[in-house]
């Protein structure tokens, strides 16, 4: 990266940092159970509820108790079912219609981070209908409190129900954006661990290594706070002490609620301290070709910690310590190879391998340029990198 741009982002970052502590940065309410959810309509006075999900998580039956307990309460809902595992505008729009025509004023978003992000949307456009979502893409834009927002995740690892983003796929372009504000954060989280025992194996371990990714790049970028670092910490503690037991037990409830807990604590690290170029990559990929984003993150990821080499053999020395792996006694450079090792290993336990097959070297120039968009200067990462450099992550995850 030039040296003028790098100034500016390394100025951008350090002012947004400045601001961290005077921003509007909150927590949604933590339940444990979906058997909450009538309680909290009723706290909150809602009467009619648009349930956004997808046809998987509806025909598993997952919300067949929910539907019940609104049924019997005499509670008005409708379900959009269409949401895709990358949303797209199109979700979106025909979410918001679903929510206008039944006169709705709450929206539960019951699923993975995709349900989630769609129900986000879906609140963007019911307080902003004088733009089309794309235009509210970035920061700071939306402005409108969200009506009452109920997210209930049935994966570990997006972390969506307390993030400030919504991550949303164009249709035609296929270019894949973030749309951040402080009103995108739930005002409750339902973390039930129940409602993902269900989890294909392969799921929970890509929604697994997404939550590590977030624990991960929020604790190696350079907008840390004492708090961030140690729900980071937590977040790995738990991932590395629970992800390999929810992967080959489904059905242990303790492991599932630690997972839960897991993505929550890395969420609540990213929201303050942000992500960086695995996600950017990321981001890109599932745009272009669909790739499931867990299974994206988990691939780059070992690839990205080692090209910013030593400047973050510290701060992995310390996750390596959260995970179990090495002591204060071991060296900063063995301990961080021991953690990007253990990744590796990971990955090798669940069947995740080192290639994304869809890419095609034609289109890596442009997914690069949306990736540098989306990194800079936003994301605090520890490495500065522009477009020609990130592009060597796709040629090495290229089959």
């Amino acid at each position: 990266m030039n040296i003028f741009k790098s100034i500016y982002c390394r100025a951008f970052q350090f002012g947004f940092k400045l601001a961290m502590p005077f921003l509007p940065y909150r927590t949604p309410e933590i339940v444990g159970s979906t058997k909450e959810i009538y309680n909290i309509l009723e706290k909150e006075n809602a009467r009619s509820i648009l349930i956004v999900t997808d046809k998987g998580i509806r025909k598993a039956g997952l919300i067949d108790p929910l539907e019940q307990t609104l049924k019997n309460q005499g509670l008005s809902y409708t379900i959009y079912d269409k949401t895709v595992p990358n949303p797209t505008t199109k979700n979106i729009e025909e979410a918001t219609k679903r929510y206008q025509e039944k006169h709705c004023d709450a929206i539960i978003g019951f699923g993975g981070g995709s349900s989630m992000d769609c129900a986000k949307g879906v609140g963007i456009r019911v307080v902003r209908p004088d733009k089309p979502i794309g235009k509210l893409a970035g920061n700071l834009r939306v402005h409108k409190k969200l009506p009452l927002l109920i997210a209930v995740p049935t994966t570990a690892g997006t972390g969506s129900e307390t993030t400030l983003a919504a991550v949303i796929t164009d249709d035609t372009t296929r270019h894949k954006y973030s749309i951040n504000d402080f009103n995108l954060i739930p005002d409750y989280a339902v973390l039930d661990p129940t409602v993902t025992v269900s989890l294909p194996p392969h799921i929970t371990a890509e929604t697994g290594m997404d939550a590590l990714t977030h624990a991960v790049e929020a604790y190696i970028g350079n907008s840390t706070t004492p708090a961030t670092r140690g729900d980071a910490l937590e977040a790995v503690r738990l991932i590395f002490g629970n992800l390999e037991t929810a992967y080959k037990d489904g059905s242990n409830i303790k492991a599932r609620r630690n997972m839960l807990r897991a993505s929550y604590f890395a969420g609540c690290a990213f929201t303050k301290s942000y992500v960086g170029y695995v996600h950017a990559v990321a981001h890109s990929l599932g745009g272009q070709y669909d790739v499931p984003h867990g299974l994206a993150n988990a691939t780059l990821l070992p690839f990205v910690l080692e090209a910013y080499g030593p400047c973050i053999y510290k701060k992995l020395k310390d996750l390596a310590i959260a995970a179990g792996i090495a002591d204060k006694s071991v060296g900063d450079e063995e301990a961080a190879l021991r953690f990007i090792n253990a990744i590796k290993e990971m990955k090798k336990c669940f069947g995740i391998g080192d290639t994304i097959p869809e890419i095609k070297e034609a289109d890596i120039p442009g997914m690069a340029h949306y990736a540098d968009k989306e990194g800079n200067p936003l994301y605090p990462v520890p490495k500065l990198m522009d477009a020609k450099e990130l592009e060597t992550f796709y040629y090495q995850v290229m089959e």
